[in-house]
């Protein structure tokens, strides 16, 4: 069922880092920081796959992204949503059933047998593709999904996502020079906020995220390890 609510974005941003604080997705640790997939150090980690585990959370945070990329990109704007493999897989089910759209979803690679498919489900030619995923950091992993839904024929100008990091100043170019516009709930600086608000964490390692949010690339290279 399509929401008919809109709650400002501001409104939006503040609700959905309460929940992922409430659900405790959020980890921050100065003292012993998160080592990323790139293998640099982060004082802030994020597990949005806990979402699924939360029913009301989960509903509430679906309706949140509908009417978000709705009000954004169009109420009639979309033929198919698509998940990224994994984490993607579930909310764009999830999105695709308030859409009342057809689901698919896109491979990270060729399974190897078979079909050799990288889109599970039906995208036909000419399709309006929504991409939706869990997060997005700096961008890049998405062109690669974006590229092959495009190789069906279908056009995918649009990625929705429950949280973007926005402290790499080049994720929306490298989204845009692909021609994607990005969508989403709320950022670390929203979860930043509403953790001071409420004392979630204490000011210390606060005021550590803050300078790692600022400046992460220096944050970073100050704190790798050997």
């Amino acid at each position: 069922m399509i929401p008919t609510s809109y709650p400002s974005r501001e409104e939006i941003a503040r609700l959905t880092a309460r929940m992922l604080l409430e659900i405790k997705a959020v980890n921050f640790n100065t003292l012993e920081p998160y080592i990323l997939a790139s293998g640099l150090p982060s004082p802030s980690y994020i597990d949005c796959r806990k979402l699924i585990s939360y029913p009301r959370i989960r509903s509430t945070l679906m309706d949140f992204l509908t009417v978000t990329t709705m009000r954004n990109a169009g109420f009639e704007a979309f033929d198919n949503i698509a998940g990224g493999e994994t984490a993607g897989i579930p909310f764009a089910a999830l999105v695709a059933e308030r859409m009342a759209l057809p689901m698919t979803y896109v491979r990270k690679k060729p399974k190897g047998y078979g079909r050799n498919a990288r889109i599970e489900g039906a995208m036909s030619e000419g399709e309006r593709v929504l991409l939706v995923e869990d997060l997005t950091t700096d961008g890049g992993s998405k062109l690669s999904f974006v590229d092959a839904i495009r190789e069906t024929g279908a056009t995918c100008g649009h990625t929705a996502v429950i949280f973007y990091y926005d402290i790499f100043p080049e994720t929306k170019k490298t989204l845009g020079d692909h021609g994607v516009e990005l969508h989403y709930l709320c950022t670390w600086w929203d979860v930043l906020a509403e953790a001071r608000a409420q004392n979630a964490f204490d000011e210390a390692t606060l005021s550590e995220v803050e300078t790692f949010l600022k400046d992460p690339r220096a944050w970073q290279e100050a704190n790798k390890r050997d």
